[in-house]
């Protein structure tokens, strides 16, 4: 394995790991990171760096499961699980794509919610409008080129949000120990989980899995460090250009702060940014959910093809849910702002099959397993994701139904020794019990 790549190709690795920073850059990101400094400040800094730094590791491991063996993550878990009786490929891909389909009604929500702060026109139209194009983009299956283009708007944005970021009054010194020491204000709980599952994308893991072939090690990890602390340096300054909206939060103040920093134009280059972060999110969404469902169930069959009926009505149904949601929520930012929730929510599941598959020799090389710090780091990464995960289950319940509701000692004690009883399991599985190698 090559351990130094040249600069250029080191940049085209950068670009071509892009597509993941670009992937989580959506109208979840502008509304939970702007949300999140608008009500705290810079007080949740910290979940995007843990989130920013927990992508690169993630990502990684899932990249280097392919790169290794030639199979993707969806094919890895297959075959490690191979004797469930595909029970646990079902309860994996519908854990992915009810993500998926959170994340496509926020899409569609945000694309919306940019296209009013622009026009008058009706927000059903636009939605039904908007739901044709990318029907139509993922019938034809040439989305890239759109994607790209739109992105380059995104991308535009983000240096914007960055610029306004500069400009605010919260110290160096401040934003460092934001980022570094974790604070949990009341009521900051579901934004939080939110931050994280805006940035740890679950679906992810699988896109990194599958378009990591014929990359070496080292353009990979070259690529997805660059790529993913670019797009974690947006998402920062996003919540810091948030630490400047006074009132209630809403979209429109937000582009009236972007106005008042860098001029009318700003305010419109966020409108449309956030259209068009939610159109190509909501080519990707469901195409997510598709390449998830072939990689799981695919096995060469001709239906699981782009152009296959399987392939195509998965898509569409998270399609069809984006619509419905379009149509019949009233409160974007809310919805939004849950679905991230609900993907941060789903993400210890993804990453506890992610670790076992990456430390499993029977699948990939000696070589390519994790070693005992990535184990730990990745352990790390897990137990915080549970316990905040956990939480946030819990407090969903409690707003279910009173009689579900915990007083805080309570249900921090409970949470706490949920996620303490889940890292000991892990401990035990990768430090204490003996790594099988095949014989």
């Amino acid at each position: 394995m090559a351990k130094i790549i040249s600069l250029s190709k080191g940049l085209r690795s950068v670009l071509f790991w892009s597509i993941i920073s670009a992937a989580f850059i959506g109208p979840g990101t502008v509304t939970a990171a702007s949300k999140a400094g608008a009500s705290f400040g810079s007080a949740l800094l910290w979940a995007l760096f843990f989130s920013t730094f927990a992508t690169i590791i993630l990502q990684e491991a899932a990249a280097r499961i392919t790169i290794a063996s030639g199979k993707n993550l969806g094919e890895i878990i297959s075959l490690k699980y191979q004797n469930t009786n595909n029970s646990l490929n079902w309860i994996i891909f519908l854990a992915i794509a009810f993500g998926c389909a959170a994340y496509q009604a926020g899409n569609m929500l945000g694309a919306i919610s940019g296209l009013k702060l622009m026009t008058n026109f009706s927000p059903d139209l636009a939605t039904i409008g908007l739901a044709f194009f990318a029907f139509a983009i993922l019938m034809l299956g040439n989305f890239k080129t759109i994607a790209n283009v739109l992105g380059v708007v995104v991308a535009l944005m983000g240096i914007a949000f960055i610029y306004v970021a500069l400009q605010t009054d919260i110290g160096f010194g401040k934003i460092i120990s934001s980022a570094t020491v974790p604070s949990f204000p009341a009521d900051s709980s579901l934004l939080i989980i939110s931050l994280i599952g805006t940035t740890i994308v679950p679906y992810n893991l699988f896109l990194a899995s599958g378009i990591s072939q014929g990359q070496n090690i080292s353009e990979m990890r070259w690529g997805i460090i660059v790529a993913v602390l670019i797009g974690g340096l947006i998402s920062m300054a996003i919540l810091l250009a948030g630490t400047q909206v006074t009132g209630e939060f809403s979209f429109q103040a937000l582009s009236n702060v972007m106005e008042d920093k860098i001029g009318t134009w700003g305010g419109e280059l966020f409108a449309f940014g956030l259209f068009a972060a939610g159109l190509t999110s909501s080519i990707t969404s469901p195409l997510a959910a598709a390449v998830t469902a072939k990689s799981l169930f695919g096995k060469g069959e001709k239906e699981w093809s782009a152009q296959g009926f399987k392939f195509r009505l998965v898509w569409g149904i998270i399609l069809l849910i984006g619509v419905i949601a379009g149509l019949t929520i009233g409160t974007p930012v809310a919805a939004i702002i849950l679905a991230q929730a609900v993907n941060g929510v789903l993400l210890p599941v993804v990453a506890l099959f992610l670790i076992f598959a990456v430390n499993d020799a029977k699948l990939i090389p000696k070589a390519y397993l994790n070693s005992n710090l990535s184990n730990l780091i990745m352990i790390v990464l897990v137990s915080v994701s549970c316990f905040l995960g956990i939480n946030n289950i819990f407090n969903a319940l409690g707003k279910t139904a009173e009689s579900l509701q915990m007083n805080s000692t309570t249900q921090f004690n409970t949470v706490s020794i949920l996620t303490v009883l889940i890292t000991l399991w892990l401990v035990f599985s990768f430090f204490v019990k003996k790594r099988e190698v095949p014989a």
